[in-house]
């Protein structure tokens, strides 16, 4: 079999980033770590369908990591949806999907979706736009807290960073953080910044890929209803 075709290569603060094709598929690397393809993009698209399914009225998303954009067109076509923001620590990444460099990545931003470069840890703590609090932020900003592309991420994985994930969410608001595997220490820290009362939830997702099978899980937090 050929090798892999780079579409586009580009390093700057956040990291090294490349789009490539092997075939029909897509590919991005990051940091010369194998971050996502789109030969088979279900669980990207389960982190924005079971987030949605859990709220009434989702009309605030975050998207923390842009990939390749199927988590973010899986939010887009809830029709409840009235406004997402999409964080990306990468900017040649979002530049790319700016300009349609490829398929998977076109015409993402619109009047309802809005791209931003910056560290989804920035804007949790809210030291760098957009303001939230959102009713739904979902979190696959690496490949889980057990393969981590950056390593400063590893605080998302822990009680400070969910902590800080918790409290931008809208009284009713979820929290799903995706993994490539099942994290129990993720679900234990999530148990810890929930609230009395508050839900906490781990859904296994089996998956088949090239003849093998795979765990995968997202992590859920189902934040209380003002008083």
């Amino acid at each position: 079999m050929d090798g892999p075709l780079t579409l586009a290569h580009e390093s700057d603060e956040g990291g090294e980033v490349a789009l490539r094709r092997r075939g029909e598929i897509l590919e991005l690397v990051v940091d010369g770590v194998f971050a996502m393809d789109s030969l088979d993009p279900s669980t990207e698209r389960d982190l924005a369908t079971q987030a949605l399914a859990r709220h009434d009225r989702p009309r605030t998303v975050l998207v923390g990591g842009l990939g390749l954009g199927f988590t973010t067109r899986a939010v887009l076509a809830d029709p409840r949806v009235e406004h997402v923001d999409v964080v990306e620590l990468s900017a040649p990444l979002v530049r790319w999907a700016r300009a349609g460099l490829v398929a998977e990545l076109a015409g993402l931003e619109e009047e309802r979706c809005r791209l931003h470069v910056a560290d989804v840890a920035d804007v949790l703590t809210g030291g760098h736009e957009p303001p939230g609090p959102w009713d739904l932020v979902l979190l696959d900003v690496d490949n889980g807290p057990g393969f981590l592309v950056h390593a400063e991420n590893a605080d998302l994985y822990r009680v400070p960073g969910l902590a800080r994930a918790r409290d931008a969410l809208e009284p009713g608001g979820v929290l799903v953080v995706w993994s490539s595997h099942v994290a129990p220490d993720l679900h234990a820290h999530l148990q810890d910044v929930a609230a009395p009362g508050e839900t906490v939830a781990e859904v296994p997702i089996r998956v088949r890929r090239d003849g093998r099978s795979f765990t995968y899980a997202l992590y859920v937090l189902h934040r209380g209803a003002a008083a």
